[in-house]
């Protein structure tokens, strides 16, 4: 039997204490790993041990082959979902909309995240890699996370959207930015909802950031949250985050709802870290994250669609998010 552990935030947290749904436990006491599935469940697992984290002692993960993967939508459908948004977006009913598909490939005999978190960790680093293992609690996830979803330090919040993806830092088409200008100001409005009024700002805006087989533009919006405000108000203010769903938010996740097949589950959702004696956490967006479930391997790949977008560029752009972290944690 695997053993309760998370490696958050370059720290290893074992001997797991309690697991609550409640997100108000994060303003309690104690180290803990989070995690929030895109449809809304909270998991949140206090340990009472946390240490630097080391390099993997175990065996060496071996995953499913390449060419055992099969996505919830296939090129067909997708460029058919892309086609639908810009439908909606021309009669007004939206501006961006995130459309996702979930690749899913029999899950290897003894299957480990935290072997697939190391082997992650040497392909294909990340600032905000993350791996919870949690599996009386139907929850092990490794994620190679580029994108912060909220840092909070005592009042100061911090959330950082990426949105625009190329593959050499000149490619950048003027949808990416215009992709990121609406998710900045989504940000911001989510923001308001939790912090003192005046207090948002954006200190960074569609800054060019190196990722390991593309590029991204990252925007900072930082804030400081209204007296009395904990965790429990400033995630859902927030959730889902803004640059996996689309704007406006609600309209978005409507069309969401309808296009995609299967549940996203942690991809697209929130993980990380919360120190909650020192009043410091960290929560990656769900990005570049694979999970276990029903004997599957699952990994969600997708892109926001605007008016300029194109099918064939749509398809091809999620093809490139997952290209490198598919072979990464594929087997030849």
């Amino acid at each position: 039997m695997t053993t309760p552990l998370a490696v958050v935030g370059g720290r290893l947290l074992t001997e797991l204490v309690d697991v609550t749904t409640d997100l108000a436990a994060l303003d309690s006491t104690g180290q803990w790993a989070v995690v929030v599935d895109f449809e809304g469940p909270v998991t949140c697992a206090r340990f009472a041990v946390a240490r630097e984290a080391v390099p993997w002692p175990g065996p060496a993960w071996r995953g499913p082959r390449r060419d055992e993967w099969v996505s919830s939508l296939d090129e067909h459908a997708f460029k058919q979902g892309v086609d639908i948004i810009r439908a909606a977006i021309a009669r007004g009913d939206v501006y961006q909309v995130n459309l996702c598909r979930v690749l899913a490939a029999p899950a290897p005999p003894d299957a480990d995240v935290a072997a697939l978190g190391a082997t992650l960790a040497e392909g294909n680093p990340a600032p905000f890699a993350a791996v919870v293992r949690l599996p009386d609690h139907n929850v092990e996830v490794a994620s190679a996370s580029p994108e912060r979803f909220i840092r909070r330090d005592g009042r100061f919040v911090m959330s950082q959207p990426i949105k625009g993806t190329a593959a050499a830092p000149d490619q950048f088409l003027p949808k990416d930015r215009a992709e990121n200008v609406m998710i900045v100001d989504l940000v911001r409005n989510d923001l308001g909802r939790a912090c003192s009024f005046g207090s948002v700002v954006v200190p960074g805006l569609c800054v060019v950031e190196p990722h390991p087989g593309l590029y991204h533009l990252v925007s900072t919006v930082t804030g400081e949250l209204e007296r009395g405000v904990g965790w429990a108000e400033l995630i859902p203010a927030l959730f889902p985050p803004g640059s996996v769903t689309g704007a406006p938010k609600l309209a978005a996740l409507d069309v969401i709802a309808k296009l995609e097949p299967v549940p996203r589950g942690p991809y697209c959702g929130a993980i990380g870290w919360v120190d909650a004696d020192r009043g410091v956490g960290d929560l990656n967006v769900g990005i570049r994250t694979f999970w276990l479930g029903d004997g599957e391997l699952r990994f969600g790949t997708g892109g926001g669609i605007t008016w300029d977008s194109t099918p064939d560029g749509e398809w091809a752009e999620t093809e490139l998010k997952a290209a490198r972290l598919l072979s990464v944690a594929s087997s030849p």
